[in-house]
């Protein structure tokens, strides 16, 4: 249902609107009454509507003036204007402050059925061109290769679950379903960096084919592009989407995967659909295939640096970061064009990685999460640690863990000093301890220290906001611009983040408790001063002595003036209120 707010200073004219019109059959829900603009104004803050019908002359706060400033807060919200005749002329203002319907006095209870049914078709056809689905999934299609470069950008540098990423796949696209993966990156040699590289000596031509002579390949023909061969072009960036073309030409003739480019290299991600020993092998025939093409058809020096194979999509971040460092062994003299991180160095099975997902689970657990889930996330680290593990590969590995858990302190306003003691030595600790249980031991109290720590300084902080907010608000609510914007510019926070803290310590909105401060402090003033109303409207932030006086009788139950002789009374007869 849409939320609707009546406004109108009549109250006859109010329950007149709720009473006469079958507002659940249109769909909508009356959240307010307001007598004024300007109690409609706050009120709408509280309330959140969706339509809001308003009469256009009203005290303290017209009916336009409010629009305007309803709009501004909310570009979405719809208002309809209730105007008489006379009025008419002013009211047709307001289509040039994007009122969208006005309804002239008097008017009948059809009339305005009949102006809410068109308003929620209106809305409702609003949700339609929205939800689209022929033009939605037109945008969609336009927008794939977006999406799947976004995707493997993510796969190559963010560690993702791979039920994540495999729905991400889908969503887009792609087909990653796979028993292993391989990255591999191919770099081109343009002709400045064949000179430089050449005078340093790390350099080569590219491999020919073994069956392959030299005249076979003096008469292998260049591709041609309009104005002169693309070998001899001096357009990197079409040199490098030529090679793609090529590279994913047979990457896909093999079945082997996906083949993108990315910051300026062609990346080569193999995913090995069959399973078995014989992975490594395919991988491999397929790269080779690959330089052998880019070599025949372009022309072009390239090198290829690979990464082991890894078992999850989750892992291919892995794979990524040892196929660049094969790729930097390029300089190496005598390496081959296509250079496998296993050859040129010693690749440890099971090498323990305290990688970014677990980093990220680590520190959400901490700063947010319960102690259940900080359990959880421990058992999945402390269970990639095995016998076959070396004792100064496990200690590396814990000290990431707590260098995180240090991270997330800091980050959260938390000092390590304070929690643990002056001089206290976190790593050495760890070093002293005689084995991986009491290592492991070693880390959960630290964790669990920290997680609290933090919940208990996040509380801390809380109050200290509101309480802030409340000594700001005592302070200064009889400046009659006070606002929730200018008690946020003071704290320096947003306001939606304060309004859900206020809300949660105070038990009251902000305006309600402005409200509430104010009127405490005008009966004060009304029992000890003789003050005129006036008077004490301005001391206490109204800028409109009537719409102090309103807003006092609404939240006392009687006038200023009234309530003043009853305080007197009162305190003749020796009982103070």
């Amino acid at each position: 249902m849409y939320r609707v707010l009546l406004v109108d200073d009549e109250e006859d004219v109010r329950e007149g609107l709720v009473v006469e019109v079958d507002w659940e059959a249109l769909d909508l829900r009356i959240v307010g009454l307001a007598e004024n603009g300007r109690e409609a104004l706050e009120m709408a803050e509280r309330v959140e509507p969706d339509i809001v019908v308003t009469d256009i002359s009203m005290p303290f706060m017209n009916g336009l003036e409010l629009a305007q400033r309803l709009r501004k807060r909310n570009p979405l919200v719809k208002v309809v204007i209730l105007t008489g005749y006379d009025e008419f002329d002013y009211a047709r203002q307001a289509i040039s402050l994007s009122v969208d319907e006005y309804l002239l006095k008097p008017f009948s209870a059809g009339h305005l059925t009949e102006l809410l049914t068109r308003l929620r078709a209106q809305m409702a056809s609003e949700v339609a061109e929205r939800e689209d689905v022929q033009q939605l999934r037109e945008h969609y299609h336009t927008s794939l290769p977006l999406l799947q470069a976004d995707l493997m950008a993510t796969l190559l540098h963010r560690q993702k679950s791979s039920t994540y990423i495999h729905s991400k796949a889908k969503q887009c696209g792609l087909d990653l379903t796979g028993e292993r993966y391989g990255v591999s990156v191919l770099t081109l040699h343009m002709d400045g960096d064949v000179q430089k590289e050449k005078s340093e000596g790390v350099f080569s031509e590219p491999p020919q084919r073994h069956n392959q002579t030299t005249s076979e390949v003096a008469d292998q023909s260049e591709i041609f592009i309009p104005g002169g061969s693309l070998r001899q072009s001096e357009d990197a960036e079409l040199k490098r989407f030529a090679a793609l073309n090529i590279a994913a030409e047979v990457w896909a003739e093999h079945g082997a995967g996906h083949a993108f480019m990315h910051q300026e290299t062609i990346v080569l991600l193999y995913v090995d659909r069959s399973g078995g020993t014989d992975g490594a092998k395919r991988q491999q025939k397929a790269l080779e295939n690959v330089m052998r093409s880019i070599n025949h058809y372009l022309r072009i020096p390239a090198t290829v640096g690979s990464g082991q194979i890894v078992d999850t999509l989750a892992d291919v971040n892995h794979a990524y970061e040892d196929a660049l460092l094969a790729l930097d062994y390029r300089l190496v003299p005598g390496t081959d064009s296509i250079i496998y991180i296993a050859d040129v160095e010693r690749q440890t099975a099971g090498k323990l990685r305290f990688d970014e997902l677990k980093q990220q689970t680590l520190t959400r657990c901490l700063k947010a999460g319960t102690q259940a889930e900080l359990e959880e996330a421990l058992a999945i680290i402390f269970r990639e640690i095995t016998v076959e593990h070396g004792r100064s590969d496990i200690q590396l590995y814990l000290i990431e863990v707590l260098t995180t858990v240090w991270k997330a302190a800091q980050a959260s306003g938390e000092a390590m000093e304070d929690i643990f003691g002056a001089g206290f030595q976190l790593y050495a600790d760890l070093f002293r301890l005689p084995g991986l249980t009491e290592a492991q031991k070693k880390v959960r109290e630290v964790c669990l220290l920290v997680q609290h720590r933090i919940a208990s300084g996040r509380q801390h902080v809380y109050k200290d906001i509101v309480e802030q907010a409340l000594v700001f608000t005592k302070e200064h609510y009889a400046d009659p611009d006070l606002s929730i914007q200018k008690v946020c510019g003071h704290l320096h926070i947003s306001s939606g983040y304060f309004c859900g803290i206020f809300k949660k310590e105070v038990q009251l909105t902000f305006l309600q408790y402005l409200m509430q401060i104010r009127m405490e402090a005008a009966r004060e003033l009304l029992r000890s001063t003789e003050l005129k109303s006036f008077e004490i409207a301005e001391q206490v932030g109204f800028a409109e002595p009537n719409y102090f006086s309103f807003c006092f009788k609404k939240h006392i139950g009687v006038s200023p003036k009234e309530y003043r002789k009853q305080a007197s009374q009162a305190a003749s007869e020796g009982s103070i209120r």
